[in-house]
């Protein structure tokens, strides 16, 4: 995947230009590579975090591929390639790179506060006939 990118390492720069490739060969890609697509695009992603942030590559408690840094902190790169290809969304995996210094911090990102208070729903009923 670097050869294609023609890029020289697995860093911020190269994350944009796999942005940037993303942008610009959705729409090329059929239907029926996507899934292909997805993973060796998502495996770049995944091998840009590990050299940069010094995670490994693991399967989490569900048996999901991705990489975790440090004991708190796992990332399914696949994920974010995916929403960025699928919802058109030119700013995911850039983001993503962004806020992993401060994921690994603080073990997250912060959460947004909620604006409301949650209410258990009451018990579904089920009515004969």
């Amino acid at each position: 995947m670097r050869q294609n990118l023609n890029i020289s390492a697995f860093d911020e720069a190269a994350v944009r230009a796999l942005a940037e490739f993303i942008e610009k060969e959705r729409v090329n890609a059929s239907p029926a590579d996507r899934a292909a697509v997805i993973n060796a695009l998502g495996c770049f992603l995944g091998e840009c975090i590990v050299r940069s942030f010094g995670g490994q590559w693991n399967r989490d408690t569900a048996g999901v591929v991705g990489v975790q840094l440090g004991a708190g902190t796992f990332i399914n790169p696949f994920w974010y390639v995916e929403r960025q290809w699928l919802y058109k969304l030119s700013d995911v995996i850039t983001g993503l790179y962004a806020s992993i210094p401060l994921r690994v911090a603080g073990g997250e990102e912060p959460r947004r506060r909620r604006t409301w208070i949650p209410v258990p729903l009451p018990p579904q009923r089920i009515v004969a006939t």
